[in-house]
């Protein structure tokens, strides 16, 4: 096993998850996912009630693109491997989405989807690339490595077949890596006792996640709920009374990236250092064609 630089694995995580995140924030999802008859404008239909009494924030085609590859699950299920999403923003969706299309019709939905925003975002002469191609073949190697013990979301999709053309061979080993640590990560923050909402306070706080309005309005939470979780962490010396991360916190936050990239260790150490320097730098390129492109809404990131 070779012995990686410092936060190397966290590093190129960090480049090649984006490239997989793109797609939820991608018009190209909900309309492939709408010629199947999966259509957000439609969530009272799933949710079975008034327009007025819904809970706003993720829909249909974001559950079901998501969670598809672990079957007909249930918004239980979900929730679980979600963790950060309120319960019942979930249950507006699911099961009644699979009554509309079947798992396999979303994943077939979902990967046309993914070659039309790659193509979109990063061209045509980009895609066919043979920097895409080495990309594709260094992310895939890693997955080798992964494991899918106590991994519901990586496990689920490492069961998917891999793609034939090379940019999508890309996206899908993305999705596996981001599952893999994804899964990892929640395992941390379970140990960290800190519930879904307050994990999400305090990452937001740290500056260096979506920002608290979209993390709040996506995930289903009220404003009381999310300040009510604010109010524990300080009780837990975690927060000051502005909101920013204490001492404490910032030493909490520093140590749950710590341990998760030790659980996360083993597709960047499998890679070895020159494979992971060579798919960081060739991934960030990329990230940067399809941040300049706008995959990413501008005021995604930050505190606020």
């Amino acid at each position: 096993m070779t012995s990686l630089p410092a936060r190397a694995g966290r590093r190129c995580h960090n480049a090649v998850n984006p490239l997989h995140s793109m797609l939820y924030f991608s018009p190209d999802l909900d309309e492939a996912l709408a010629e199947v008859g999966v259509k957000d404008a439609d969530a009272a239909y799933f949710a079975g009630r008034a327009e007025a009494s819904r809970i706003k924030g993720a829909g249909p085609s974001y559950f079901a693109g998501r969670a598809a590859a672990m079957g007909p699950v249930g918004p239980g299920v979900v929730t679980a491997a979600f963790y950060n999403f309120k319960h019942e923003l979930v249950a507006q969706s699911l099961p009644e989405v699979w009554r509309v299309a079947s798992p396999e019709t979303v994943l077939a939905a979902r990967l046309r989807a993914v070659d039309r925003t790659w193509r979109r975002l990063l061209g045509e002469e980009t895609v066919a690339s043979a920097g895409v191609a080495e990309a594709a073949e260094l992310t895939l190697r890693a997955t080798e490595a992964c494991t899918r013990q106590a991994r519901p979301l990586y496990a689920a999709h490492a069961d998917l077949p891999v793609p034939d053309e090379p940019h999508l061979v890309y996206w899908h080993a993305a999705t596996l890596l981001r599952e893999h640590r994804g899964d990892a990560h929640l395992a941390v923050l379970l140990a960290a006792g800190l519930d879904p909402v307050e994990a999400m306070v305090s990452h937001s706080a740290t500056g260096k996640a979506m920002s608290a309005t979209w993390l709040r309005k996506s995930r289903g939470w009220t404003q009381e709920e999310w300040d009510g979780a604010g109010a524990r962490l300080r009780e837990r010396g975690l927060l000051d009374r502005d909101g920013e991360l204490t001492d404490e916190g910032v030493a909490l936050r520093r140590d749950i990236e710590t341990e998760t990239d030790r659980l996360d260790a083993a597709p960047y150490e499998h890679l070895g250092a020159a494979g992971v320097e060579r798919l960081t730098e060739l991934a960030g390129g990329h990230l940067a064609q399809a941040f300049a492109a706008g995959a990413f809404p501008a005021d995604l990131l930050g505190k606020a």
